[in-house]
């Protein structure tokens, strides 16, 4: 039986790998997330089994909830949710870890073990170590993501949250933490002081989760949900350690690698170090500014006039941001698509890395809408096109196509990779007003002469121009 539960982990292990490299491309994303969630049935399958002679009533109980539970949000959060959706899975990701290693460590050590003795002389020095880290790592990722959940759902602001000595409070929290965490692992040797210091580092993780994510601003939360995934890999890596379990480390691990990587990847497009994301508190002042500054020289259009342009068309690059989202206008976008390639025009798909509110956000949302994958582009790949592109639709897009990134160097996104659709030969924006993006500065796409304004909801302004196309 033990062999058999060897070799189920084993091809668990393999699964999860294999299904993490079909994640890499949209096309085959769909069979990735099949084999990932049949190894994750294997893996708990047997972990169930290894675990022997127990009552599994409550086990079986606790599956069927989250099995009801994650049904329901998977058949009910819309599309526009998705983000603060995988917020909270991080978050649950960190929190269980954390106590799963909690648990271990009261039963091995205070229950079982109830004499005057330590964490490391009961489990070694190796669990006891990543018993605190997962506790430490599991509690900031916690409540860390919590807080950008309610940044991206609005019930707080989201705007970053800045006070004087902020930094040096955090400093002084994570060092307290630490060496409670260590007193409580390697030199705590009775119960009281076992289990009050290990509840003040689990205090001192969850405390560090609000501090650490309440200054950073809506524009940065792609890179933060990146980092709060792999610190919920770090500390499902822990646990493993903490468990002896070895799928634990490995799936963990993957996840702790991949979030980091993909952290790396937000930063750059942003042009952007992870520290200044986590302390540069961006967006705080911006956003008082632009609203001073007055947008001259606009010029707006109708979606009558937007499609006869469109119709006109021989090329046509789609831009979509965050307000194709709230739009719910995706679907209207491919039907506006399939009218223009069947009167001959060619329609692509300009995704940056960072458009929306989680990374492969625009991707998941097309994907959505049947939008063949050959169509979706990456910015490397489409930025010389723009200036071969007849019209360039953005729906919803703001600070990723904005010129101020690459030609004033006094503003704050200055550096940052753009989509260049100013290189267009005209420019189409859909936009509910002259609002600010996430960044909280004025848009300078917006005044400049190929540029033409729509506002209104994406949606219905989109539903107006296909049919308009119908008709022409």
């Amino acid at each position: 039986m033990q062999t058999l539960i060897h070799v189920a982990y084993l091809l668990a292990s393999a699964l999860f790998i294999f299904g993490l490299r079909q994640l890499a491309q949209v096309k085959t994303a769909r069979r990735g997330n099949l084999m990932a969630a049949t190894a994750m049935l294997i893996a708990i399958i047997a972990a169930l089994i290894d675990l022997g002679t127990i009552d599994y009533a409550y086990i079986i109980v606790g599956m069927l909830i989250g099995a009801l539970i994650g049904g329901l949000f998977a058949v009910k959060v819309a599309m526009t949710a998705m983000p603060q959706m995988v917020a909270i899975f991080n978050g649950m990701g960190g929190g269980a870890s954390a106590l799963v290693a909690f648990a271990y460590f009261f039963d091995g050590v205070v229950v079982q073990q109830p004499g005057t003795t330590s964490v490391a002389a009961v489990l070694g020095g190796d669990v006891a170590l990543t018993t605190g880290l997962s506790i430490l790592i599991g509690g900031v990722t916690f409540t860390g993501s919590w807080v950008a959940f309610a940044k991206l759902q609005e019930i707080i602001s989201g705007k970053p949250t800045l006070f004087a000595g902020q930094h040096l409070l955090n400093l002084m929290i994570f060092v307290a933490t630490t060496a409670v965490g260590i007193y409580a692992c390697f030199f705590a040797n009775t119960p009281e002081t076992l289990v009050s210091s290990m509840s003040l580092l689990a205090l001192g993780a969850l405390l560090l989760g609000i501090l650490l994510v309440i200054p950073i601003g809506g524009a940065d939360m792609p890179v933060v949900i990146s980092l709060l995934n792999s610190y919920s890999g770090i500390a499902a890596a822990m646990t493993g350690f903490v468990l002896q379990n070895n799928l634990l480390i490995i799936s963990g691990s993957l996840v702790g690698a991949s979030g980091l990587i993909l952290t790396r990847i937000m930063c750059k497009a942003m042009n952007r170090s992870l520290a200044n994301v986590l302390f540069g508190g961006f967006g705080a002042e911006q956003t008082a500014m632009a609203g001073s500054r007055e947008y001259e020289n606009i010029k707006e259009t109708g979606a009558e006039e937007s499609a006869m342009l469109m119709e006109a068309a021989s090329n046509v690059i789609v831009v979509p941001g965050y307000g194709l989202a709230v739009a719910q206008a995706q679907h209207i976008v491919q039907e506006m698509a399939e009218l223009l390639e069947g009167k001959g025009c060619q329609v692509r798909y300009a995704i940056h890395p960072v458009a929306g509110r989680m990374p492969g956000h625009m991707n998941v949302l097309l994907a959505e809408a049947n939008v063949p994958y050959d169509r979706l582009v990456e910015m490397d790949q489409i930025n010389s096109e723009f200036k071969n592109s007849d019209v360039t639709l953005i729906v919803g897009a703001n600070d990723v196509v904005n010129p101020a990134a690459i030609k004033d160097k006094a503003s704050p996104i200055y550096g940052m990779p753009i989509l260049n659709v100013h290189e267009s030969q005209t420019v189409i924006v859909i936009k509910r007003s002259l609002s600010p993006g996430f960044a909280g500065i004025k848009n300078e796409l917006f005044e400049y002469p190929n540029t033409l304004m729509l506002f209104g909801d994406a949606k219905k302004v989109l539903m107006t121009m296909v049919e308009e196309l119908k008709n022409l």
